[in-house]
């Protein structure tokens, strides 16, 4: 065998070898990371709603015997708790062995995605047709989201105070729900528009039925067919309406992406491929260390606020109950904790090479992304996670032989993006961004590799496991 030259012993050293799954995971893990997204395929179909997703979370949870949280309870090390805020975030912790003044371990995610909602007075008739008024949710391309199969997703508070849950349009013998598009023969107007204005927020307008009630003395026959169909099936009027969340989402199923089934396409993998993961590894944890808490955020497509948003309070409420019942001092348990703020970003594409820095872009099958910074142009608005924390989850991750690459999202002046890093990082806790590079991101139908998905939940892992 040929002696190395000393340049080529130097740059061993000092030069940074970027591996992907195929050289950098053995069979063994690659052949886990496709039975772990078997039931991850099924909670994106069941979870298209932050509220689907705090529910199955709460199945996920009380299957390994957590129990609902209440404010004051005496609590001991081993004890498993999730706390429902409102039915659209959860938290979900397990006290640790360790005085909690060492620290808590927290990962958190927002199940959250963009979408398109009802207004509170959606319903009309033009022409023959009945329609639903929408209103759409976090940043999407509009163009996107017509002609598009949709289904109906909510929850309605009817005027006698109980609440109906409403699903059509993923069941196989439902009907979906349709938004219209002009034909390309007709369309010279529209295509010589921006794409950005192509397609207006207002003319997002649902298509619901086209068929009159069957009186002739009535009046918006077209309307009243519907409303007497919805009446019919849910005991709701159109009252009803104005007390009511309900979205218009993909109605397609998640499926694998080519012949060799390494990817994953569905709605809703933002965030929902970091949320299963991180918060399928917390209650994995039978007695661990440190107290591990790990959260299902909303609001995170529109600024995180409210209550149920990251800027709300609950976090830092359920911290301080927990030091006061446990006799531990919380400025010391916020300063010596350590957060994950599990978040996608954007895997580079080729085909948009020019919005994307290569050499510190995220990529397929390279594992999960650590995000130093987030924001956009000067950094603004970000978290920028210290060096001694970078350092620290890359020995981690490292010493542990999960597979990790670093990435920012994009360009420096091409945009630009935000997490609930900044938010946690806020009670002075370290927090850094990890998570998946995603294709398509905020797309109705996203991509990612199963190999990334694996490597995520292997990452929160080492971390809620790790000593110091």
């Amino acid at each position: 065998m040929e002696e190395k030259t000393k340049g080529q012993q130097l740059k061993e050293t000092l030069f940074y070898e970027q591996k992907d799954a195929f050289n950098g995971l053995t069979d063994e893990i690659r052949e886990e990371a496709m039975k772990f997204c078997v039931p991850y395929a099924v909670f994106l179909d069941r979870a298209k709603t932050e509220r689907e997703a705090v529910a199955e979370g709460i199945k996920m949870a009380e299957a390994r015997g957590f129990v609902p949280y209440t404010f004051g309870q005496p609590v001991k090390a081993g004890d498993k708790f999730y706390f429902n805020n409102r039915g659209k975030s959860l938290h979900v912790f397990v006290i640790g062995s360790e005085p909690l003044e060492n620290g808590i371990r927290i990962s958190a995610a927002h199940v959250d995605s963009p979408r398109i909602d009802l207004k509170q007075h959606p319903v009309f008739e033009d022409t023959g047709v009945c329609y639903l008024k929408t209103h759409y949710y976090g940043g999407i391309k509009k163009w996107q989201w017509v002609t598009i199969p949709l289904a109906l997703h909510g929850t309605v508070c009817k005027a006698d105070g109980t609440t109906v849950d409403i699903c059509i349009g993923e069941d196989e013998s439902d009907p979906i729900f349709y938004i219209t598009d002009i034909l390309p023969h007709l369309g010279r107007e529209q295509s010589a528009k921006p794409m950005g204005t192509a397609i207006d927020g207002e003319s997002l307008n649902i298509v619901v039925g086209a068929a009159p009630f069957a009186d002739e003395k009535a009046d918006q026959k077209y309307k009243l067919n519907f409303l007497s169909a919805l009446y019919e099936k849910y005991g709701i009027t159109e009252r009803d309406l104005m007390s009511a969340e309900i979205s218009a989402v993909p109605a397609m199923k998640a499926r694998d992406i080519g012949l060799d089934r390494t990817l994953m396409g569905a709605y809703g993998h933002d965030d929902r491929v970091c949320a299963y993961p991180m918060l399928l590894a917390a209650l994995e944890e039978e007695n661990p260390v440190h107290t591990i808490y790990a959260i299902f955020a909303d609001k995170e497509e529109t600024g995180s606020d409210g209550p149920t948003g990251m800027q709300g309070s609950l976090m830092t409420d359920i911290f301080e109950d927990l030091a006061n019942t446990m006799g531990a001092n919380i400025h010391t348990v916020r300063a010596n904790s350590k957060c994950l703020s599990a978040d996608v970003n954007a895997a580079y594409d080729p085909k948009f090479a020019g919005q994307f820095e290569a050499k510190n872009a995220s990529y397929i099958n390279q594992g999960v992304v650590i995000t130093k910074f987030t924001g956009s142009g000067g950094k603004g608005g970000t978290n920028d996670a210290s060096a001694e924390f970078v350092g620290y989850i890359h020995n981690l991750l490292s010493d542990n032989g999960v597979l990790f690459q670093t990435g920012e999202l994009g360009r420096v002046d091409a945009g630009g993006g935000g997490t609930v890093a900044k938010y946690i990082s806020a009670h002075n806790i370290d927090t850094i961004d990890i998570g998946v590079p995603v294709l398509s991101m905020h797309a109705p139908y996203e991509v990612v590799s199963k190999y990334d998905v694996y490597e995520t939940y292997r990452c929160v892992k080492v971390f809620n496991n790790a000593k110091n």
